[in-house]
């Protein structure tokens, strides 16, 4: 092959490595951009904590809890954060998790724009906090499957799969 059948093959070949979800070498993956930016809205430690998404037939149950669970600085953070995320996803606002995973985040919009027809509890862990998002909508029910999915594979190793 010529010097210049090369130089054409070469950008062709980095294009079809990035169109197949490749990172560009030296960029974070998406958990490790998901973990940068969690950091700067999560008070807790992600590294000393666990997300659980559990789907259910009218809904989602959000928990959080400590890995450690004599750490009671991690139990009252993560109580704090979630206590205020559960006032603000009663109200439709849903910018937290934006920041975190994106604006395009599987049924973000759908959750933002139906939230009076989610119920949304708070409760305390022993070993941190849950949130319980609940619905007759199914079309609201299936949003909130969706994100709490992403949520999940978004999370990597800080979440139970």
């Amino acid at each position: 092959m010529t010097c210049r059948g090369v130089r054409l093959l070469v950008p062709f070949v980095a294009l079809l490595s990035i169109g197949c979800g490749a990172s560009p070498e030296g960029a974070p993956s998406r958990q490790e951009q998901v973990a940068r930016n969690g950091a700067s809205v999560m008070p807790f430690d992600l590294e000393r904590t666990t997300h659980r998404f559990t789907p259910d037939a009218d809904g989602l149950v959000e928990q959080v809890v400590t890995d450690d669970r004599g750490d009671a600085g991690q139990i009252r953070l993560i109580r704090e954060h979630l206590a205020d995320e559960a006032r603000r996803f009663r109200q439709g606002d849903y910018a937290d998790p934006a920041r975190i995973h994106g604006t395009d985040m599987p049924g973000l919009k759908e959750l933002a724009a139906g939230a009076a027809g989610i119920r949304i509890s708070y409760a305390d862990l022993p070993d941190g906090a849950v949130v319980r998002f609940r619905t007759t909508d199914p079309a609201l029910v299936d949003a909130l499957h969706r994100w709490g999915a992403a949520q999940t594979s978004d999370h990597g190793e800080h979440a139970d799969h």
